[in-house]
């Protein structure tokens, strides 16, 4: 029997009417799962017509220049490119278009990174080497610096300097001990860890170079998560790493990939996703589209990216929108009132569904759930159980109870992390997904989802729209958008609570992994510009158990026994601080939205509900740099 044929099927029903496929059904045609169906769908004379179809939408996002950006996109982010260059080569397409596809990737640069001591004491990388970025305009990274240099070798260009010197970058990149990240060995003196996604498309980039210290212990990382996975994606890509490096006896691996497509199939909670379906077809081909063949062909010049300059009418619409901007900052007002109701909950095993009803009747006239579609977003960042790092799932049992009783018309749950493009990883593994499939619940990838430009109401990054994920967008699906974080200090902004949460409904499709664009336009800013374009209803934060020191991912456990509700989430995050013996005025976001009339610092103007704050209320270790990264005391 064919392995490959009922993936084959899906693919073909998967796939839209007018051509192309959406990262989950019904989505419009967006490049990536188009071009990875292509691959997998290659050589199918059952596909042949879906295939044509799925061309066409292909190149209806080619430019003139030989890149491929997105129609309703973010212009800027071009790493598709990549992956529509190697299904060009696949399918035989004429040297012209492949070439001038490949002369405009060569044009396109990661932003060189500062070269100065406290660089090298936070990161430990090499911030001279130049790779790829997902976005114009920003920093180079794993992933699209791998992609580059594959589908620039399949071009004949693998002794270009520029693909040389990205190879120099993934080695730069590599752990000692073997597997990589998006891009970070450390952070803060702090060693990151390595995750299998990133890990195994650099192997793929890096074939024949087995020998090579780091590339032999990313192997063996591969093989080691491999063997302890059943989550498909991870199982493809590891697959795919290891047949293009020639290793043989993977039959084991093709076992777990058809185990977990049947298992994938079965999971209520979960969207099919083309891209995982599509690799693991190309698994169970052996990588074979990925595969690189010595040919060398001359030099390419490196075409020079084009910039936008904006007409004359663009202008006087970007001013107009900068003039409405700053009319509705001066309009605004924060909540007509502010009720912040502070609850009681010694652990997690304590009656959770009781304790956020009581503190729902303090908020029901204000943000009511009855026959409303509402979204839960929130905090999952990292897959270890035992580690504080993401609302615990239980504290989400409770609220979905909660919207339940209260006759919500539909509840989803939808999260879109910075580290990890794999989030059905991360649900599955945080015990997220237990609960789903226990409740009906539905989830939802932000980093995957349908994304919705929206004209910037802060204006503190000078990004004139944000891209906001359009299931948690208030003025497109989310009735009710409920952000929940873990109560957490972080090495970047302080604290992290319900304002910081929402970079999570920014899509990687439009700012990649991790979302470092936002940090470096000021992070404090960014989380100002993403609440006030798209402001939760409600804040519940998870403040149990909550994490000291070196947050948002390697501080410590600090049971506090809180849990925070508020209508306000300025109110909400400063009732936070103050749990963990912060000063919320220190707080740069917080400060900054309350001056914004986003909402109020309290204690004046705030109602204060249940339990005092000063009762629960303790000393946390602060993270690295606090001084640093928070305003004067």
């Amino acid at each position: 029997m064919d392995a490959v044929a009922p993936i084959v099927k899906e693919l073909l029903d998967l796939a839209l009417p007018e051509g192309g496929w959406g990262y989950t059904p019904g989505q419009r045609a967006h490049l990536e799962p188009t071009c990875l169906a292509l691959l997998a769908l290659h050589g199918r004379p059952e596909a042949a017509e879906v295939v044509a179809r799925g061309r066409s939408a292909r190149e209806n996002y080619r430019q003139a220049d030989g890149s491929y950006r997105l129609a309703g996109g973010r212009e800027e982010f071009v790493w598709g490119t990549s992956l529509a260059l190697v299904t060009l080569i696949d399918e035989g397409a004429d040297d012209a278009r492949i070439k001038k596809s490949a002369s405009f990737l060569l044009g396109v640069r990661g932003k060189p990174g500062q070269e100065d001591a406290d660089t090298d004491r936070c990161f430990d990388i090499d911030v001279k080497l130049v790779g790829w970025p997902w976005a114009e305009g920003t920093f180079s990274w794993v992933e699209p610096t791998a992609w580059a240099c594959i589908a620039l070798s399949m071009a004949g260009q693998g002794e270009h300097p520029r693909v040389r010197q990205g190879l120099d970058l993934l080695r730069d990149r590599a752990f000692d001990r073997g597997g990589a990240n998006y891009g970070n060995k450390i952070v803060l003196s702090t060693e990151t860890e390595p995750i299998p996604g990133p890990s195994a498309v650099l192997l793929w980039a890096m074939q024949g170079r087995i020998q090579e210290p780091r590339i032999a212990s990313a192997i063996d990382y591969v093989i080691h998560h491999a063997r302890h996975t059943l989550d498909l994606e991870h199982l493809a890509q590891a697959k795919i790493a290891l047949a293009l490096h020639n290793l043989h006896d993977l039959g084991w691996l093709d076992e777990r990939i058809i185990e977990s497509v049947a298992a994938q199939a079965k999971q209520t909670w979960a969207n099919r996703m083309t891209a995982r379906l599509a690799l693991a077809a190309i698994a169970l081909d052996n990588g074979r589209p990925f595969r690189l063949t010595p040919a060398v062909q001359p030099p390419l010049p490196e075409a020079t990216p084009t910039k936008h300059t904006p007409s004359l009418g663009e202008r006087i619409k970007g001013g107009m929108k900068r003039f409405v901007v700053r009319g509705l900052d001066g309009l605004r007002q924060p909540p007509g009132r502010s009720v912040v109701h502070v609850a009681a909950a010694p652990d997690y095993d304590a009656d959770l569904i009781s304790i956020v009803k009581e503190q729902y009747a303090s908020l029901r006239d204000l943000v009511p759930l009855a026959g409303k579609r509402v979204v839960l977003k929130p905090n999952l960042v990292e897959y270890h159980r035992d580690k504080v790092i993401n609302t615990d799932p239980r504290v989400i049992n409770a609220v979905i109870e909660l919207c339940k009783a209260e006759g919500a018309r539909e509840i989803i749950v939808a999260e879109g992390p910075g580290h990890w493009r794999n989030v059905r990883f991360l649900v599955e593994e945080s015990g997220l997904g237990e609960v789903l499939d226990r409740q009906g619940v539905k989830f939802v990838d932000l980093n995957h989802d349908e994304p919705v430009k929206m004209l910037n109401l802060g204006g503190l990054t000078g990004l004139s729209h944000l891209f906001i994920a359009k299931t948690v967008a208030t003025n497109e699906s989310a009735e009710v958008l409920i952000s929940m974080p873990k109560l957490k200090t972080h090495h970047w902004a302080g604290a992290t609570l319900s304002l910081k949460n929402l970079f999570g409904t920014l899509p990687g499709v439009c700012y990649g992994w991790p979302k470092n664009e936002l940090h470096w336009r000021g992070i404090a800013q960014s989380i100002v510009d993403i609440a006030l374009t798209n402001t939760p209803h409600l804040a519940i934060i998870d403040g149990i158990v909550g994490m000291q020191g070196d947050g948002p991912l390697n501080g410590t456990a600090r049971p506090v026994g809180a849990l925070v509700m508020s209508n306000d989430l300025v109110a909400a995050d400063a009732t936070g601080c103050r749990l963990m013996g912060l000063h919320p005025e220190r707080i740069i976001h917080v400060a900054v939205a309350a001056t914004k009339r986003l909402g109020r610092l309290g204690p004046d103007g705030v109602e204060y509900r249940g339990v005092p704050v000063a009762q629960l209320a303790s000393e946390f270790e602060k993270p690295p740099r606090f001084e640093k990264i928070t305003m004067p005391a």
